[in-house]
């Protein structure tokens, strides 16, 4: 029979590797990074973030801090009652 013990270093990269499993990218530095703005006249990019249906996502599937998902759900408000963005797609 073998003693095996585990040792402080085995637990630690466990931990470390469960902590790396459930953390998700969010897109706020995707903003930031490509330097552009949530605004109401950027149709195209608020696509992203609303449904086949025409509903807007929910920050947990589109992927948004709660600030940006705040801004982007204004805007998309904002663009559906100029005309630029659908309140529901029936396709």
């Amino acid at each position: 029979m073998t003693n095996f013990s585990i040792t402080e270093d085995m637990l630690a990269t466990q931990k470390n590797i469960i902590i790396q499993t459930k953390t998700k990218k969010r897109l706020a530095d995707f903003f930031i990074q490509n330097g552009i703005s949530i605004d109401y006249k950027n149709a195209d990019i608020l696509r992203r973030f609303i449904s086949q249906e025409g509903r807007i996502l929910p920050g947990r599937r589109s992927g948004l801090t709660s600030k940006n998902q705040r801004k982007a759900s204004k805007a998309i408000k904002k663009a559906r009652l100029i005309g630029l963005l659908p309140f529901i797609n029936l396709d």
